[in-house]
């Protein structure tokens, strides 16, 4: 088993684990998201016993790898499946064989299931789409749930909410693998946002606030314009045309955030982009990112990322 740290030169090997009634979507994320960095993920198909393995939408899939795949494998993903199907033993075994070798693990959707079952979950945080998240925690009551977020990273086990949210997911472990701009090449591929801030909540009841059908969008890609400059609610409701009250709820109904936390995220993520791509210095990009001097980029960068701004820029100017 390699290690799941990446190797330079090396493309990283990325096993998808197909299991009897797998979800499609599911499945076609990470092909879609890792497949656009050809040159940095290597992505192979494998299921407990090679041969058709039936999906939950009705045909079936050839997998002509078996389980041995998994032994070479640096990341193991999970996609959702049909959790009336039973997940084979050989599988959960292979799964806590690849966690003690060294692999990271990750699960779309319900593939969450077949980790809490192989028990590689109990005492960590986890999520699933919402509307399982009571099964799983009748059935595994060790694992700690987070209904909300679109996904959970504990290391070296990753787990994700349900459906787009794997692209979510997926996004992360290139920008954590490779930086912003990597993830931000992915994203542009796939075309889905870079990063989405706000956890699954905002989608159980409504997509879009009941009170009117215009989208905050216009504001937002605004103001991800204009990070440099402040950017107080007053004046990106005045920007909407509503008044800040107003602004400032549908602004959460609409992205599952508040509108200063939407902003330090997009100004965090500019700041890995300007990290990566040149030479400026940490006071030029503290200002370009409207977050003002240095000493607060760095207090902001720290929590955001668990890192300085200069230890990322050592990081990922290398790749």
């Amino acid at each position: 088993m390699q290690s799941s740290t990446l190797t330079a030169g090396a493309p990283h090997t990325i096993a998808l684990l197909v299991l009897e009634g797998v979800v499609a979507f599911d499945l076609g994320v990470p092909l879609l998201v890792f497949g656009a960095l050809p040159d940095d993920y290597r992505i192979v198909l494998c299921a407990p016993e090679p041969g058709p393995v039936s999906s939950s939408d009705g045909f079936s899939l050839g997998v002509s790898q078996g389980l041995d795949t998994l032994a070479q494998a640096d990341t193991l993903i999970v996609p959702g499946y049909d959790l009336d199907k039973p997940v084979a033993a050989t599988a959960l075994e292979a799964l806590r064989k690849a966690h003690a070798d060294g692999a990271r693990i990750v699960s779309i959707c319900s593939g969450v299931f077949a980790l809490a079952e192989a028990g590689l979950l109990d005492g960590l945080t986890a999520t699933t789409h919402w509307r399982a998240v009571d099964r799983l925690a009748r059935h595994h009551p060790a694992v700690l749930i987070d209904p909300d977020v679109l996904y959970v990273d504990q290391g070296r086990i990753l787990t994700s909410a349900g459906a787009s949210a794997g692209i979510d997911l997926c996004l992360h472990i290139i920008r954590r693998d490779h930086g912003a701009a990597a993830a931000n090449a992915a994203a542009r591929l796939a075309v889905a946002a870079p990063h989405r801030t706000g956890g699954q909540s905002q989608y159980i009841k409504r997509s879009i606030p009941h009170t009117s059908g215009q989208s905050l969008a216009r504001t937002r890609e605004w103001a991800l314009t204009h990070l440099g400059e402040p950017l107080p609610v007053r004046r990106l409701a005045k920007h909407a045309a509503l008044s800040e009250r107003t602004f400032a709820r549908r602004f959460v109904e609409e992205v599952g955030v508040s509108p200063a936390q939407w902003l330090l995220t997009a100004r965090i993520d500019l700041a890995k982009q300007l990290l990566e791509s040149g030479d400026h210095s940490i006071d030029e990009v503290a200002r370009r990112v409207g977050l003002g001097t240095a000493a607060n980029l760095r207090a902001r960068f720290h929590k955001a990322t668990g890192t300085s701004p200069t230890a990322y820029r050592q990081t990922f100017t290398r790749h």
